[in-house]
C-alpha cells in the first residue's frame, strides 16, 4: 500500500513538473511575441519618422528659397522684408501643423490618438494588455516655446514630471512613447493583481497587499505538493517600471521542516511568477490541483 501511494505520489509529482515546464514554455513563447509585436510598432514608428524627416527637410528648403527670394528684393522696397518674415512665418507655422498631423497618425498604430487644438494637441493614451483595452488618458498640451502640459489625466504616480523634463522639448514623440510604455506596464500589473484577487482568492491566505503603483506586491498563498498543503509568501518587486512582469520574486516556504523537493519547488514558483502572468501563474496550480484531486 505505501509502495502504490509512493507511486502515486511521484506521478503526481512528476505531472506537475510537467505542468510547469509546459507554463514556463508558453510564457517564452509569449514574451517573445511580445517582442516581434513592439519591434513591428517600432518599425512602423522609425518609417513615419523618416518620411517626417523627409519633409521636414524639404520644408527647410522651401523657406530658405522663399527668404531668398525676400533678400534680393530688399533693396528696391522697406516693406517687403516685412512682407518675407511674414510669408516665412506662415509657412513655418504650416509645417507644425502638418508635422503634428503626421505624427498623430504614427502613433494612432501604438495606441495613442489624438486631435489638434487651437493652442496645440490633446493626446489620448489607450492601454491594454493581452487584448483587453484598459483605461485611457489624457494629455493637453500646449505648442508653443517651450512646451507646457497644460491638463492630463495621468495618475499621480506615474512619473509624468520626470518623463516631460527628459524627452517634451527636445522630442515630443520619445516622450508620448515612453509615457505610454508606463501607463500600459502599470496597467497590466493592474489588471494581473484585479484577476488574481478576483479569480484565485482560494488559494490566498489574507488579503493582497500592493501600493498605487502595483510595483510592489505581497501575498501568501497555499499550494497542493506532495500530498500536502504548504503555506509559501510572496514578494514580487517590478524593478522596470515600463514592464507588467516582475524582475524580483522572493517566495519562501512558511512550514518548518522544507524538504530539498519543497526548495525546488519554492525556485520554480519564483522562476514562474517572473515569466508568466500572474493570474496564468495560478490558473496553473489551479490546473494541477485539479489533476491531483482526479488522480486520487
Amino acid at each position: 500500500m505505501e509502495e502504490a501511494t509512493a507511486y502515486l505520489r511521484d506521478g503526481v509529482l512528476s505531472h506537475l513538473e510537467k505542468l510547469e515546464a509546459h507554463a514556463r514554455k508558453l510564457a517564452l513563447k509569449q514574451e517573445e511575441t511580445q517582442r516581434q509585436q513592439e519591434n513591428l510598432v517600432r518599425l512602423r514608428a522609425r518609417i513615419q519618422e523618416l518620411r517626417l524627416q523627409r519633409d521636414e527637410l524639404q520644408t527647410k528648403v522651401n523657406l530658405q528659397q522663399v527668404g531668398l527670394i525676400r533678400q534680393e528684393g530688399a533693396t528696391s522696397s522697406n516693406v517687403e522684408p516685412v512682407q518675407g518674415a511674414e510669408t516665412g512665418g506662415q509657412a513655418l507655422l504650416k509645417w507644425k501643423v502638418e508635422n503634428v498631423k503626421a505624427m498623430l497618425q504614427a502613433f494612432h498604430l501604438t495606441g495613442i490618438s489624438g486631435k489638434l487644438t487651437k493652442r496645440g494637441v490633446c493626446f489620448c493614451i489607450s492601454t491594454a494588455y493581452e487584448g483587453t483595452y484598459l483605461d485611457s488618458y489624457y494629455l493637453d498640451l500646449l505648442i508653443q516655446q517651450p512646451v507646457q502640459i497644460h491638463h492630463h489625466s495621468v495618475p499621480i504616480f506615474i512619473p509624468l514630471e520626470q518623463i516631460a523634463k527628459k524627452y517634451l522639448q527636445t522630442d515630443i514623440k520619445c516622450f508620448l512613447a515612453m509615457l505610454s510604455d508606463h501607463l500600459n506596464a502599470y496597467a497590466g500589473r493592474k489588471y494581473q493583481a484585479d484577476q488574481l484577487q478576483d479569480h484565485f482568492s482560494a488559494f490566498l491566505e489574507g488579503t493582497l497587499q500592493r501600493n498605487s503603483l502595483h510595483n510592489v506586491l505581497f501575498f501568501n498563498y497555499d499550494v497542493e505538493t506532495e500530498s500536502k498543503t504548504f503555506p509559501f509568501r510572496a514578494k514580487l518587486v517590478y524593478g522596470n517600471l515600463t514592464r507588467s512582469l516582475p524582475t524580483e520574486a522572493i517566495i519562501t516556504c512558511k512550514a518548518g521542516d522544507v524538504s530539498a523537493s519543497l526548495v525546488e519547488k519554492t525556485a520554480a514558483h519564483s522562476n514562474l511568477f517572473r515569466h508568466t502572468a500572474l493570474h496564468k501563474a495560478f490558473d496553473s496550480f489551479k490546473r494541477a490541483a485539479e489533476s491531483l484531486d482526479q488522480s486520487t
